[in-house]
């Protein structure tokens, strides 16, 4: 299959582009810095797409897509991420929309409770942004992802390697469902082959 993965230079992505090669897929990846991306892969069945969604007006996807990716989170974008979130949630789906696209698979967050943080109702928004197409939308609702490099992780292993003792805010009796990186890879390589809802 045809595979556009957006966010391939992130975390999910990363670790995600190895499993689907080996499955003999052929990658778009769409990332903001091409340099930076070719440095670090074997570029035989990927070619690059150099975009931002907050700023390209230009770019446009490969028709021949079956399946997309959607890994772009803006957490790092200062207070107005929710508001960058949802831009690029609209920009991916006019781009996507012009395509043959079968599938899109979305890493959301937990979003079951009434009162949401910002960044789970941003997660939330997009997905109905996402939806608001034809092309069907597999979403993964996921917590905290466990695996070296992932920033929950990483933050928790600091705080438990720094910190002999801490007075915590109110938010730690927060219930959370962890979920291992093997597992979402996994259920990743399931979504873009079966359209499903996990």
């Amino acid at each position: 299959m045809n595979i556009l993965l957006t966010g391939a230079n992130g975390y999910i992505g990363q670790r995600l582009i190895p499993v689907l090669l080996n499955h003999g897929h052929h990658l778009y990846c769409c990332v903001r810095n091409k340099q930076r991306f070719e440095d670090e892969h074997d570029l035989t069945e990927v070619e690059i797409i150099e975009i931002d969604f907050l700023t390209d007006s230009n770019t446009t996807f490969p028709v021949a897509i079956d399946v997309a990716f959607y890994l772009i989170h803006s957490m790092s974008g200062g207070g107005n991420f929710e508001q960058l979130e949802a831009q690029t949630a609209k920009k991916f789906k006019t781009l996507i929309a012009a395509t043959q696209c079968r599938q899109v698979i979305y890493l959301s967050g937990i979003s079951n409770e009434e009162n949401l943080s910002k960044h789970l109702s941003s997660r939330l928004k997009v997905e109905e942004i996402l939806q608001s197409r034809n092309v069907p939308v597999t979403i993964l609702r996921a917590g905290i992802i466990v695996g070296s490099g992932s920033a929950s992780f990483e933050i928790i292993r600091d705080i438990v390697e720094k910190l002999p003792v801490m007075i915590t805010p109110k938010w730690v009796n927060t219930m959370c469902q962890p979920i291992a990186i093997r597992n979402v890879i996994q259920f990743f390589k399931w979504g873009n082959t079966k359209p499903c809802y996990l």
